[in-house]
């Protein structure tokens, strides 16, 4: 009976803290209206996949949106809470043209974007092609008359996110690839985001706000690819080397974004340990709610994962959880609003920022 009360209070105290920071959040302390241009993959596409013509189909969006809404969710994505904080509008993906238009920035990300190869769809160094054909064309807009496009000194004053390199590793290991071959391809992925940003500082950016990857072997998808034995599994379920390398790839972000800091010292660079927010999640699932940290909401199978790559979330076979909110993977890769709002919060209380900066201060 004890143990369950102080289950029952620790999970309490962990929700009180949440909506803490949640409130806390947005007290945005902008001056400038909020311009945020985003690149990365599924982690963060608000709508590019589908401007391309592709479906997401129900249950995605279901909890928030109440429809699917172009994202690979239930409900909301951290960047969406991000903006949020600010008090804007969820960015509009770059390649959808109606309806759109791009007051508070653009959304390049794309499901399945990497860094490597170069020049394909919708890899880092392309979305950053669009961005500057975005900027480009915006400058054109407002010299013909144009007052609805950002300027000069807004792209300045803009926040540049940069989430991407999961989907880098994990291609590496589904190629069957060796743990030390993916180490080996490591650093030409920092060598794209180094470009990326300093292509951005190039043409004027000086804000960015870069995540690193989660932990990688603890998504669903990767645990039922594998079918690992326990020797493969660090403490909490998880696959160890995709972590591990995930891990690596990390470290070396860090380092990256220090070494930046020191070249472009007119920007500010702020780098995020998203990985250590999501781990903790998954190692104390219990505390904030959750139940089953590695099984998918959204799929087929049931336990231990709830994932077939046969029949994925949104088709036929597959079936919903009746609460995504006890769940932190909704469909095996991506994760539950719920989630998504715990992570948010965490990133909004500068504890996991380098330096400790709050989110707002590009608009200030």
């Amino acid at each position: 009976m004890a143990s369950s009360s102080n289950s029952i209070l620790l999970n309490l105290y962990t929700f009180i803290i949440i909506i803490s920071l949640v409130s806390h959040s947005t007290e945005s302390l902008c001056t400038n209206p909020p311009h945020i241009f985003n690149f990365g993959d599924s982690n963060s596409d608000t709508g590019g996949l589908v401007a391309l013509g592709y479906s997401i189909g129900s249950p995605y969006g279901r909890t928030f949106f109440g429809r699917p809404a172009g994202r690979l969710c239930d409900g909301r994505l951290v960047i969406d809470f991000l903006c949020q904080s600010v008090k804007t509008g969820f960015l509009t993906a770059y390649m959808e043209s109606l309806g759109s238009t791009f007051s508070n920035g653009a959304n390049f990300a794309v499901v399945g974007s990497s860094t490597l190869p170069k020049f394909v769809p919708f890899a880092l160094n392309v979305q950053v092609m669009q961005f500057l054909h975005f900027k480009s064309r915006s400058n054109e807009l407002l010299s013909a008359g144009s007052q609805k496009m950002i300027n000069d000194d807004g792209f300045q004053k803009a926040l540049y996110m940069i989430d991407i390199g999961q989907n880098d590793i994990a291609d590496a290991f589904a190629k069957k690839y060796s743990y030390a071959q993916v180490v080996k391809r490591l650093p030409s992925i920092l060598a794209e985001i180094k470009n990326a940003i300093k292509t951005i500082h190039d043409h004027g950016g000086r804000k960015f706000w870069v995540h690193n990857t989660g932990p990688l072997g603890c998504l669903p998808q990767k645990m039922w690819l594998v079918q690992p034995t326990s020797k493969d599994l660090d403490p909490h379920g998880c696959l160890a080397s995709y972590n591990s390398a995930a891990n690596l790839f990390n470290e070396g972000l860090r380092r990256l974004s220090a070494r930046l800091r020191s070249e472009l010292k007119d920007s500010t660079i702020i780098y995020v340990d998203i990985y250590a927010i999501k781990y903790d999640i998954i190692a104390n699932a219990s505390n904030y709610g959750f139940s089953s940290p590695l099984m998918a909401c959204c799929g087929f199978g049931g336990p231990p994962y709830n994932y077939n790559i046969n029949v994925t979330c949104g088709h036929g076979g597959s079936q919903a959880c009746n609460q995504g909110s006890k769940f932190i993977s909704w469909d095996g890769i991506h994760y539950t609003e719920a989630a998504n709002s715990i992570v948010a919060s965490k990133i909004l209380s500068q504890q996991y920022s380098t330096p400790q900066v709050p989110f707002d201060f590009f608009c200030h």
